[in-house]
C-alpha cells in the first residue's frame, strides 16, 4: 500500500497521486471517497464554508475523474466509483452545501460515464445512508436525530462501512462490466422517504433562523 499526502482540490496533487497509483501495472480502478460537510442554515452559511465543501466534494471529484479516467483508459479500461450520499437526492435542512455538492457529484458521474464509456471506463456511484463512522458520531449520539433517521428507513438500522465497501467492490469488479452511469443506493431504503429532521439541533446552535429561514437584522 502506498500513500500520497495532498489536497484533493489541488490539481497538481491529484495528478501526482494518480501517477503514483498508476506506476507498474497501471490503474484499473479509482474510488472517490474524500468528503466534508458543514451544518448551518443557508442564510447563515459563509462563502468560505460553501467553497470549502465544494472544493473537497465536487471539484476534487472532477479532478479525480479527469486524471484517473485518463490513466484507467490508458491501462485498457476499468472503473471509477464516486461516494455520494442520500443528501444528493433528498433535501437535508441546514446541510445545504453538502446536499448541493453530492447532487453535483451524481450529475458528474452520469456525464463522465457517457463520455468515458467509449474508452472502456465505467463510472458509477454509491449512495450511502447513515453509516456508523466517526464522521457520523454527532448524528448517532443525538437520540432524537437518530430516531428520525431510522423512522425514514425501510430497513431500520444504521449502516456499516462493510455495507458500503461491498457495493464499491461490486462496482469495481467483473460482475458489473455492463453497468455504468448508475448510483447504487446503500441506505436501508431511506431514499424511499424523506431526509432527516434536525431542526431542534440547528435551532440550539443558530436560533430561530433555523426554522424561519430569516436572519435577524441588527
Amino acid at each position: 500500500v502506498r500513500t500520497v499526502a495532498g489536497d484533493t482540490g489541488a490539481e497538481a496533487d491529484v495528478e501526482r497521486a494518480v501517477g503514483v497509483a498508476a506506476e507498474g501495472a497501471g490503474l484499473q480502478a479509482a474510488v472517490l471517497s474524500a468528503g466534508t460537510g458543514t451544518m448551518a442554515p443557508l442564510v447563515s452559511t459563509s462563502l468560505d464554508e460553501w467553497e470549502r465543501v465544494m472544493r473537497t466534494n465536487l471539484t476534487g471529484a472532477f479532478l479525480a475523474v479527469k486524471h484517473a479516467g485518463a490513466a484507467i483508459a490508458a491501462a485498457g479500461g476499468g472503473a471509477i466509483v464516486g461516494i455520494s450520499s442520500i443528501a444528493g437526492p433528498l433535501t437535508h435542512r441546514h446541510m445545504g452545501p453538502y446536499c448541493v455538492s453530492k447532487a453535483g457529484l451524481e450529475t458528474l458521474i452520469r456525464n463522465a460515464a457517457d463520455e468515458l464509456g467509449r474508452a472502456g471506463v465505467r463510472v458509477n456511484g454509491v449512495r450511502p445512508g447513515l453509516v456508523r463512522t466517526e464522521l457520523a458520531d454527532p448524528l448517532l449520539s443525538d437520540d432524537q436525530v437518530l430516531a428520525d433517521y431510522l423512522a425514514q428507513m425501510a430497513i431500520s438500522r444504521v449502516g456499516t462501512p462493510d455495507d458500503i465497501g461491498a457495493a464499491v467492490r461490486f462496482l469495481c469488479g467483473p460482475e458489473s462490466t455492463w453497468i455504468t452511469g448508475q448510483v447504487l443506493g446503500v441506505d436501508g431504503g431511506h431514499t424511499l422517504r424523506r431526509g432527516p429532521d434536525i431542526d431542534h439541533w440547528a435551532t440550539a446552535l443558530f436560533g430561530d433562523v433555523a426554522v424561519t429561514g430569516i436572519p435577524q437584522r441588527g
